[in-house]
């Protein structure tokens, strides 16, 4: 009788189960989605307790990152006809600068300064990582007169330029002035890079091979805008006479050098390449030893150090694995696809606008637009003798205004290290530096992208294809109309 039953039971709670349907599809996503959110947040909140909660430090940081993740998705839908998009960095910046100042968000949202110094120092280090993989040693051998100038010229000249002016109109000390200087020298390939590709794309100024050129002479300026800054760091946190603390700075570029020389012959030999998971062990070790390099040389004393090793042991690396350090360069851009929205987001946030003085802002703008200028004319000047006509020298010019990612890796170093000091009046000069960078992104980055998207079309001789050249020689009765379709612009052909 109970075996009966049993079995009926099961036979209609058989047969419920196969008239009842199935969730699928996207409900079926989100429920999944929720289940796997609540187990990871009830595991984290386990683990961390009022860390997790609104006030926590790690609430804050998660609720960073999604806000600047999606701060970036909402600026980079912003496409204009003819345009190349607007870089989503913008975004992430604001993200950060809107959740320190708006009331009551502020209160809930709490990051602590070692736990953002720390995570803004891990993205620096995968910039300069990416840096040292791209640099192609082939064309630093056959680099032209033109574009050594480009890279070093107008880097060393608004340094300079800055630093004078800093000096004069903000009251900084002459190494915070050169300190600001190398921040506010070098161009943002975020912004560069993917504007001259879309121009290489329409094939305007390919036949002179300016998009090349500026690309190539891109990573060039950063490296040297980073040497600069660090030397200038190690310098302004030494203790001692003049010359001693410009000693130290020398040796701190030295020692970075051996260092990473050191250590990318290192990882030209390990691990071998008979070892599985060559890829991802190769990108975990260069990563693990960028980051250390930087964490360490703040340990040791030596700051300026960390920069240039990691600098020199990436593209050691990359000279031993030569062709084989493609996909070990696309997993280190992943890595920087998760630390971009912290690194801006982290910096946007750093900014309290209550607390800004007016005339530092109005100084400081002063500053950044005079380094510009000078910036713009020596650009200009320095690409005289290079087979370029007007139209392309001012174009060149004009892309070489942007200011992004190099300024917000590196903007808010000097604060963090006058906070470890406990000193005062560093810590007033570091944060007058990392306010001006953030103005620096903030006007230099939209400008300096819809500059180019405007004048390339414009000032750019578009390269004629192989088909168009065929159709006028096969028929020279239409000369005029390839002479049209050759001057045609980006905009008339969108």
């Amino acid at each position: 009788m109970a075996a009966s039953d049993s079995s009926s039971c099961c036979a209609s709670c058989v047969g419920l189960k196969d008239r009842c349907p199935r969730p699928q599809g996207l409900l079926n996503l989100l429920v999944t989605k929720l289940c796997l959110f609540a187990l990871l947040f009830g595991v984290v909140w386990s683990i961390t307790g009022q860390q997790c909660l609104p006030g926590g430090n790690l609430f804050g940081i998660v609720i960073l990152f999604i806000c600047s993740v999606l701060g970036g998705k909402l600026v980079g839908l912003i496409q204009l006809p003819t345009l190349p998009p607007f870089p989503p960095l913008l975004g992430m910046l604001l993200a950060g600068l809107l959740l320190r100042n708006v009331p009551y968000i502020t209160d809930a949202i709490f990051i602590d300064t070692h736990w953002s110094a720390a995570l803004r120092n891990i993205a620096l280090s995968i910039i300069l990582t990416r840096a040292g993989l791209g640099l192609n040693p082939s064309a630093l051998r056959r680099l032209k007169a033109v574009c050594v100038r480009v890279a070093v010229g107008p880097c060393m000249v608004e340094a300079c330029t800055v630093a004078v002016v800093s000096h004069l109109l903000l009251g900084l000390p002459w190494v915070w002035g050169f300190i600001l200087g190398f921040v506010l020298a070098a161009v943002s390939p975020a912004v560069v890079v993917p504007s001259m590709l879309l121009l290489q794309r329409e094939g305007f100024g390919v036949e002179k091979g300016i998009p090349t050129l500026l690309m190539a002479a891109g990573s060039f300026d950063d490296i040297l805008a980073i040497t600069g800054f660090s030397t200038c760091l190690g310098i302004a946190f030494s203790t001692g006479s003049t010359w001693m603390n410009i000693l130290k700075g020398l040796l701190e570029v030295v020692g970075g050098v051996i260092a990473g020389l050191i250590l990318g012959l290192f990882l030209c030999l390990f691990p071998s390449k008979d070892q599985e998971d060559l890829v991802l062990r190769r990108t975990l070790m260069l990563l693990g030893l960028s980051i250390f390099s930087v964490f360490f040389s703040h340990v040791v004393g030596f700051a300026g150090a960390g920069g240039l090793c990691t600098l020199v042991l990436s593209f050691l690396a990359a000279l031993g694995w030569k062709a084989d350090k493609a996909p070990v360069a696309a997993m280190v851009g992943q890595s920087w696809d998760v630390f971009q929205p912290l690194l801006f987001g982290l910096i946007g946030a750093e900014i309290t606008i209550a607390t800004l003085n007016p005339s530092t802002v109005g100084l400081g703008m002063a500053c950044i637009l005079i380094g510009l200028v000078i910036r713009l004319l020596v650009t200009f000047v320095l690409v005289h003798y290079g087979g370029f006509n007007l139209k392309e020298k001012f174009f060149i010019a004009v892309a070489w205004l942007p200011k992004a990612t190099v300024q917000a890796a590196i903007g808010s170093k000097a604060l963090d290290m006058a906070r470890e000091e406990g000193d005062e009046a560093s810590m007033k000069f570091g944060l007058d530096v990392l306010t001006l960078a953030v103005l620096a992104i903030l006007t230099t980055a939209p400008i300096g992208a819809l500059g180019i998207g405007l004048a390339g079309p414009r000032l750019l001789a578009r390269q004629v294809k192989a088909d168009v050249v065929d159709d006028e020689a096969s028929a020279p009765c239409r000369n005029s109309i390839v002479q049209e379709k050759d001057s045609v612009t980006l905009e008339s052909k969108l």
